[in-house]
């Protein structure tokens, strides 16, 4: 008489991925197994979010400080990077700063801070310690964000998802072979992929730099591009 319910536990030394194999008289025996995989290449795009905030008392007078200076940093950039830099604005603000100048009283406009933020995007990697020290040398106060990326990461990803069926079929076949049944058709397959996106965080003064120092070293380091694969595989007896 065939059992109701067999469960095997699979934890391979190189994962932390329960496999788990089933066989129901009540309905189609299978057997079902995970895999995993993760393929890690250099990034070859970069993105910069470069900004120029400036205050003052009157709203006016700090959009046209704040202009003056941000044309003064994307001047800068464009010599480092050419007619064909790939600059475009991402965030521009105004807004006003309140004090509160009696307790539970109403608030009172002390003065404005004007926020604009461009995002450069670049190909070639080797230029990005030079955008960053060209920035900050004209007059930009904050690098909010600098992220590592794939341009098209298609390729690593149908590679990693290749790798995860491999994996999830050898842990297919191990459990059955345990249990002592073969395996039949595949009865259905779920897959899930991502790569990561490595974030530097670089904080700066709000004071800028007046004189050029050593060139800011950037290590780029690898990405990851994952993929899980899930087989449900007929089992026979």
């Amino acid at each position: 008489m065939k059992p109701a319910v067999a469960v095997l536990l699979l934890v391979p030394a190189c994962s932390l991925l329960a496999q788990r194999a089933a066989i129901d008289s009540a309905a189609h025996p299978y057997v079902e197994a995970e895999g995993e995989a993760t393929i890690s290449a250099r990034p070859d795009q970069a993105r910069i979010n470069i900004g120029v905030t400036t205050q003052g008392a009157a709203a006016s007078t700090v959009a046209a400080d704040n202009a003056k200076q941000v044309d003064a940093v994307l001047a800068d950039l464009r010599m480092v990077l050419g007619g064909g830099a790939d600059i475009k604005t991402n965030r521009y603000s105004i807004i006003p700063n309140y004090t509160y100048p009696k307790p539970e009283g109403p608030p009172t406009i002390a003065g404005y801070t004007a926020n604009n933020t461009v995002q450069v995007t670049l190909s070639d990697l080797q230029q990005v310690g030079k955008v960053l020290d060209a920035a900050t040398q004209s007059g930009a106060n904050s690098v909010q964000g600098l992220e590592f990326t794939l341009k098209n990461d298609q390729q690593l990803r149908a590679q990693a998802l290749r790798d995860a069926a491999v994996r999830a079929r050898a842990n297919a076949e191990a459990m059955a072979g345990g249990l002592g049944v073969r395996l039949g058709r595949v009865l259905s397959v779920e897959q899930t992929s991502s790569s990561n996106i490595v974030p530097v965080v670089r904080a700066m003064p709000m004071a800028t730099a007046t004189t050029a120092g050593p060139p800011t070293p950037i290590e780029t380091g690898t990405l990851d591009v994952r993929a899980s694969v899930t087989l449900r595989i007929e089992a026979l007896q």
